[in-house]
């Protein structure tokens, strides 16, 4: 194998895949990317053996071949040369080193056979359909700080994806819940998705979809079987398996009776919650909101840590009210709106409020409450 290309353009079809790579494996051929040139192009696959990504890039094909190479020097070393230059790579055959020239640089990479890496084969009987970058890029962004970490939990570690039926029509719909709060985020469901039964898609795979549709504008084609479920922007494409297990009920967890309304300007909300949890526990993170007509007052007290209090008006005409969030959790939320004001819709101390963003009514979010 031998072939020249231009450093940008490998670059980042190396980008694409090499994330997907583990840094610590105990399979070394996981540890590479597979590389294969082939009529004026060469394209890159890395595996985890429940992720895959490939991409590919045009090349000056010299020899074609395959072979394997370690994923995280290759990047690095690509990454340091000189922008525009072109890199020629070449499988030496008398050592099997990857060989790589550019300019006044060389280096010698060890490789595995091309024919020990394993790649993954697409399922039949899949449902298809396209959709705008930009619509999958807000689903995901709306909900995956949900997503919960505990592995206990295996069947929340992940977005659950589905076709849900509206007042306002067939919608797609992403969820994620980590048990202590919940984000939802909805679009009109593509031509093909409108049945599309519920998966979850891996918490890697949406962070690898995410990285792979930043930059593009155009249509992004999803396939989604049983087990699997594949992306593919331009050349560049991500195949994961889903999680097998039952995602929660979580219409139920969605208040529907809350009606103490509380409007307040978001950034300066979200300033006053970051400064006073400065002192909170670190482990609880817990904040007190004091709802009163026309204001709310922010309080953290620890023994340990020190007091926070500050004062903001706020647009509340209910009864007065004590409610404890996670800080944390509360600025996660508040990132995510878009208008100058949130909305949340509270029914009593003890039961999840409900934050509205009116500048996009496809989101909403829950969040189960701390005591204080």
């Amino acid at each position: 194998m031998k072939l020249t290309i231009e450093r940008g353009a490998l670059l980042n079809a190396l980008s694409h895949v090499q994330n997907v790579v583990e840094r610590r494996n105990t399979i070394p051929i996981l540890s590479n990317i597979l590389m294969e040139a082939a009529s004026g192009s060469v394209k890159f696959t890395a595996t985890d053996l429940d992720i895959e990504a490939v991409d590919a890039a045009d090349a000056k094909i010299d020899s074609e071949g395959a072979v394997t190479a370690p994923a995280g020097t290759l990047f690095d070393v690509i990454r340091k040369l000189p922008s525009g230059a072109d890199v020629e790579l070449e499988l030496q055959p008398e050592n099997r080193q990857l060989a790589i020239r550019s300019g006044r640089s060389s280096f010698s990479l060890p490789t595995l056979p091309a024919t020990d890496f394993q790649t993954m084969v697409p399922d039949a009987d899949a449902t298809e359909f396209s959709i705008e970058a930009v619509d999958l890029r807000r689903l995901i962004d709306k909900t995956r700080f949900a997503i919960s970490t505990e592995e206990t939990r295996y069947y929340l570690n992940g977005v659950y994806l589905h076709a849900a039926d509206t007042d306002g029509g067939k919608k797609l719909r992403t969820v994620a819940t980590d048990g202590h709060r919940l984000a939802l985020c909805e679009t009109d469901a593509p031509k093909g998705a409108e049945d599309l039964t519920g998966v979850i898609v891996p918490r890697k795979a949406v962070g690898e979809v995410r990285r792979l549709i930043d930059a593009s504008d155009g249509d992004v084609e999803v396939s989604v079987s049983d087990t699997k479920i594949v992306f593919k922007s331009g050349r560049a494409q991500l195949t994961s398996k889903l999680i097998d297990g039952s995602f929660p009920d979580y219409a139920r967890v969605i208040p529907k009776s809350n009606d103490k309304a509380l409007i307040i300007d978001n950034k300066s909300f979200e300033a006053a919650v970051d400064r006073v949890s400065t002192v909170s526990a670190e482990r609880s993170r817990s904040i007190k909101l004091s709802l009163s007509e026309g204001k709310i007052a922010l309080a953290v007290s620890s023994a340990e840590t020190g007091q926070g209090h500050e004062e903001i008006e706020c647009d509340y005409q209910e009864k007065e009210m004590d409610i404890g969030f996670n800080a944390k959790y509360l600025l996660d939320v508040t990132a995510q709106i878009e208008a100058e004001d949130a909305r949340f819709l509270f029914n009593d101390p003890s039961s999840p409020a409900l934050v509205l963003d009116p500048g996009d009514a496809s989101a909403q979010y829950v969040l189960m409450p701390l005591r204080v």
